[in-house]
């Protein structure tokens, strides 16, 4: 009998991870997941993740553990930068040394924006601010310590479970009478469920085309055309403002174009990538479902 895959998902209570948790239920039971959170494992402890990956036996590391707080990571960049790049590099050396495979995920902040056309792989990263600076750092070292990666970036993650944008309009638009979002940022709103579904498809077809890759959804948005459509699709009335971004200061600065270029990751996995709305529409639905 054939030894069952043995996959580690890092970050396990994040909305990326609880995500993954939830799809995984439909597939294939020749693939067996453990989550674990950061109460089960501190990855920025180098002997806690090597230990860990001695007694855990994985062919996979799927790490969704990050500091993802934009803001706070002006101030607080020692946390952001163990966490997103001291974390990686652990991760990156204990998966080289038991010969596991590392699925990376990191974000469209490592580019400051300034392009005009879709960011390749290829393209090289300028982050703006800690939190893009700490998630490159990262991407570093994991191509630095091990060969066996895929390092994907992805943006405007949201999805039916955890703390984002998507949940947090929905929120403020059945409390509030009027909201105001900023038009003048531009990338691509990306589901959490086609996310997992990506990582799952690496690991179920075990594709060995390794390196970086871009994933989010087809099309583009700016913030307020995103709180747009999820008022739209969830049949809420508000009054929606567009501001600029001066008009709403923060202490992180955002890339004002940070859409990408998924060429490459299509052409790899053989895979049509739903647009934005659609998948808006479809996690909403899932959210609703799971509502009642």
């Amino acid at each position: 009998m054939q030894r069952k895959k043995r996959v580690l998902v890092t970050g396990g209570a994040g909305q990326l991870a609880t995500t993954l948790q939830r799809t995984v239920q439909s597939i294939d039971e020749s693939i067996e997941f453990e989550f674990a959170n950061s109460k089960d494992l501190d990855i920025t402890n180098p002997e806690a993740v090597t230990d860990f990956f001695n007694k855990g036996n994985f062919d996979y590391c799927v790490n969704c553990a990050a500091y993802t707080q934009v803001d706070k990571a002006e101030e607080d960049s020692e946390t952001a930068l163990l966490i997103n790049q001291q974390g990686a590099k652990n991760l990156a050396k204990a998966c080289h040394g038991s010969n596991a495979k590392l699925i990376h995920i990191s974000t469209d902040f490592v580019f400051d924006g300034t392009q005009s056309s879709p960011y390749k792989e290829t393209d090289r990263p300028s982050p703006l601010g800690i939190y893009g600076h700490s998630k490159f750092k990262g991407e570093q070292e994991v191509v630095r310590n091990m060969d066996q990666y895929f390092i994907i970036r992805t943006s405007w993650l949201y999805s039916a479970y955890g703390h984002n944008f998507f949940k947090s309009m929905l929120k403020y638009g059945r409390e509030r009478d009027q909201l105001s979002v900023v038009f003048d940022q531009v990338g691509t709103p990306t589901s959490a469920h086609n996310l997992s579904e990506v990582i799952l498809k690496i690991i179920s077809e075990e594709i060995d085309n390794y390196g970086i890759y871009h994933f989010s959804n087809e099309g583009v948005a700016s913030w307020y055309d995103f709180a747009a459509a999820i008022f739209d699709i969830n049949h809420i009335e508000v009054d929606l403002k567009p501001i600029r971004s001066k008009e709403y200061p923060t202490p992180a600065e955002r890339p004002a174009y940070s859409v990408m270029d998924k060429e490459k990751i299509k052409k790899v996995l053989k895979m049509d990538i739903p647009h934005w709305r659609e998948s808006l529409l479809a996690v909403s639905e899932i959210l609703r479902k799971e509502s009642v």
